[in-house]
């Protein structure tokens, strides 16, 4: 009984799991500039590609915090396009990085 209990909890909460491709974008405009980026070394890996690390905005602390860079599966046909801020009529806006389609494909 507790065996079948534990796989329903299980079932369950993975349905309320959304996967990263679907999740919704979010505009972030703040009027704070963010930090500048900090240099990360990161050799290159057979198979993956270094998404560089980030400043993304926390609002509870009304800064921003560094996220830190990590390896993907590289995907082919496909490059990375980093995340980054850019300022835009003195306010300074979020740009999600993302993958796009290499040219000619």
């Amino acid at each position: 009984m507790n065996v079948r209990k534990s796989l329903l909890a299980v079932a369950l909460a993975g349905s309320f799991a959304v996967p990263l491709a679907t999740q919704a974008a979010v505009d972030i405009d703040v009027d704070i500039a963010p930090p500048a980026v900090v240099v990360e070394q990161a050799p290159a890996r057979e198979g993956f590609v270094y998404t560089p690390g980030y400043w993304r905005w926390d609002e509870p602390r009304r800064n921003h915090v560094w996220i830190k860079g990590e390896y993907v599966p590289e995907r082919r046909g496909e490059h990375w396009v980093g995340h980054e801020w850019r300022e835009q009529n003195g306010r300074y806006h979020f740009n999600e990085g993302r993958w796009e389609r290499d040219k000619g494909q």
